[in-house]
């Protein structure tokens, strides 16, 4: 929501000021700089990216322009959901845990957050944080290290997007240019012909420096760094779950694996220790 905010701030903030100092607005809206320019622009992305990457992509900016989803609510649902897990270990072993780890779905623990289980990325780091433990292939003291590599790992992948988007976002006043060339082409074309006709091309070739400028830093920035933004969060969610992990392997009862969960939390989201403590002990009956 915050996004759209800002984007009609740029837009009534140019238009405004553009028409109060006698600007025509219509002026600003030339079809072919624009197919130009923004085709340009989606070809770079398109040639620079795999199938896989296009497909994130695509992922990362419809979840930009809905908004973030990770709130204080789900971080302190995925904190519940792993201290219950971890309460069910204390009592019955690593062993108890397969049905719920290894089938999820079923699970009458993860059941009660669909937050979490409707999230397969996180799904998919919970069993494999808790497999080396199932198949006792794994100290606690390497399961850190594993649990490092592995958010290193979605780190460098699911920022792939990102840095296509980044360097495509670069190249669009330069991309401005090319379509403002282009203009002064036709501009030139067309040299010996009415002095009115001359000064609309050069206006129309103008336009494309000013759209890539425009695009580049007004729109397509913001929305990058949105995406950075909960990509950066989607991090900590699964450090969370990381950290109350290793912390019960080294021998940390479930509630104090809770708490070095809740540190992990993003300070913006983060509850106070003892709204988390009393929500807990309330969820364990």
């Amino acid at each position: 929501m915050l996004l759209f905010v800002g984007w009609l701030i740029v837009s009534v903030a140019l238009l405004g000021g553009f028409m109060f100092s006698g600007g025509n607005p219509g002026t600003l809206f030339v079809t072919g700089e624009y197919i130009i320019i923004i085709g340009i622009f989606l070809g770079y992305i398109v040639a620079s990216s795999s199938g896989a990457v296009l497909k994130m992509m695509l992922k990362s900016i419809l979840t930009a322009l809905k908004g973030s989803p990770y709130s204080q609510k789900r971080y302190v649902e995925l904190v519940s959901a792993i201290y219950e897990i971890l309460v069910l270990a204390r009592e019955k072993g690593v062993i108890g845990l397969e049905e719920h780890i290894l089938q999820p779905k079923t699970s009458t623990i993860l059941g009660k957050y669909p937050s979490f289980l409707n999230d397969h990325h996180a799904v998919h780091f919970l069993q494999d944080t808790f497999r080396p433990l199932l198949d006792g292939k794994v100290k606690p003291e390497e399961l850190s290290r594993s649990v490092e590599n592995q958010l290193d790992n979605f780190f460098a992948v699911h920022s792939q997007p990102t840095a296509v988007l980044t360097k495509a976002s670069d190249a669009l006043p330069a991309i401005g240019i090319v379509a403002a060339v282009l203009g002064i082409v036709i501009t030139m074309a067309s040299i010996a012909g009415d002095k009115a006709v001359i000064g609309e091309h050069v206006a129309h070739a103008l336009v494309g420096t000013f759209l890539g400028l425009l695009l580049s830093y007004g729109f397509a920035q913001p929305l990058i760094n949105r995406i950075e933004t909960i990509h950066e969060e989607e991090i900590s969610y699964l450090a969370v779950i990381g950290r109350m992990v290793i912390s019960y392997a080294l021998g940390a009862p479930p509630m104090m694996a809770a708490e070095a969960g809740r540190l992990t939390i993003p300070v913006h989201h983060q509850p106070t220790c003892d709204d988390m403590e009393a929500l807990l002990k309330k969820t364990n009956g």
